[in-house]
């Protein structure tokens, strides 16, 4: 069984990531709409009613917008910690009590073929986590909505095949733009969002003989654009001795249409 992956949405106006085995398949968040989220599976090819679950990340509308429709439409399992239960309860609707299903942080579920850990991130949320998806040798990690890149989620991470990275902003764009000084200082603190140039840093931590593929995510509309964040991770990545075009490749995400659905 091969697992294959499609973001199927990323940016700062709703997130989502799809991934299947052969037996499971899951969605990591549903941050547009209900009718936004049947859009993008019909491009991928793909059958929301047969997900096994989706997994929540966090309690921003960026990442739960669809969370709701879908539970209640096709009577999903949703899977998230105590924590983020609490805080999304609110925006989301009711859900039935047999689809509500707690993921603490740092643990590690299994699903068929499929084991998929939680790791903690520094998100100014209330206790915000990503996902590890583990499949055979074949390992597939999602990092996004963080400060920073601790050394612990370093070590979660490291040598994935493929990654959904976060490249949130470029700092020079952000200082210089619209938004008011409380929400720049917010975005660049060590619970918003990581820069190009921080992302390429911790990138060229992780990346090891396996990594093939990273998917740069997350891209503020105001603050970012996908050429600038690929040039700058290029160029960072290239100074710490990880040439780009060698071992592994760069891909683009985007906020309303899906990447290809790839074997990870």
């Amino acid at each position: 069984m091969t697992m294959k992956f499609s973001v199927l949405a990323s940016g700062s106006t709703g997130n989502a990531v799809y991934v299947e085995t052969g037996d499971q398949a899951f969605l990591v968040d549903a941050g547009l709409s209900g009718k936004a989220m049947n859009e993008l599976f019909t491009k991928i090819d793909r059958d929301i009613a047969k997900l096994s679950g989706i997994l929540v990340t966090h309690e921003h509308s960026d990442h739960i917008k669809g969370i709701g429709v879908l539970a209640r439409k096709y009577n999903l399992p949703i899977y998230a910690n105590e924590k983020t239960w609490h805080a999304m309860s609110k925006n989301i609707g009711e859900i039935a009590t047999d689809q509500k299903f707690t993921f603490d942080m740092e643990t590690v579920k299994t699903f068929g073929s499929l084991d998929i850990e939680s790791f903690g991130v520094s998100h100014d949320a209330a206790e915000p986590m990503f996902y590890v998806f583990h499949q055979g040798d074949k390992k597939l990690a999602v990092i996004t909505d963080t400060g920073y890149v601790s050394d612990r989620m370093k070590g979660t991470i490291r040598n994935a095949d493929a990654y959904v990275f976060e490249s949130n902003h470029d700092v020079g764009m952000l200082q210089m733009g619209r938004y008011p000084w409380s929400t720049k200082r917010r975005i660049l603190s060590d619970v918003g969002h990581v820069s190009n140039d921080d992302a390429a840093l911790a990138m060229s931590d992780v990346i090891g003989d396996r990594t093939k593929r990273i998917y740069l995510a997350h891209l503020s509309l105001d603050n970012n654009l996908k050429e600038l964040a690929r040039m700058s991770v290029q160029q960072t990545l290239e100074l710490c001795d990880q040439p780009v075009g060698h071992q592994f490749e760069l891909y683009d995400t985007d906020p309303k249409n899906p990447t290809v659905l790839t074997a990870v």
